[in-house]
């Protein structure tokens, strides 16, 4: 089975699986502002969440209840098996992509 990430989704998956076991909502919104200087809504972020819950790409558990969250407890989101497959075949198909553009292309002397 092949996975169409778009792009905000595979933004979101990558922060997912490199705060490995701890993201969730806020943190992956703080994540995708701090390391890609990207303005997000913490609504936009929990949309591809469950989207790509329902697809099967993460699943979430809840985490602890803290008395700094009113007594509520983070709904945690770690990747899965398939959301690591799809990741993959993203990162080679931008690798492939890449590797069909002629080195003059990018070249500042020929070019400025």
């Amino acid at each position: 089975m092949r996975y169409n990430l778009g792009e905000f989704e595979e933004i979101v998956l990558l922060v997912v699986a490199a705060q490995h076991e701890s993201a969730y909502g806020l943190s992956v919104t703080q994540a995708i502002e701090e390391e890609l200087g990207r303005s997000v809504t913490m609504s936009s972020v929990h949309t591809a969440l469950y989207r790509m819950e329902e697809k099967g790409l993460v699943k979430s558990k809840l985490g602890e209840v803290t008395k700094a969250r009113g007594g509520r407890p983070k709904r945690i989101f770690v990747i899965t098996a398939a959301g690591k497959k799809a990741l993959i075949e993203a990162k080679d198909a931008r690798t492939h992509l890449w590797s069909l553009i002629p080195n003059f292309v990018f070249d500042t002397k020929a070019y400025g």
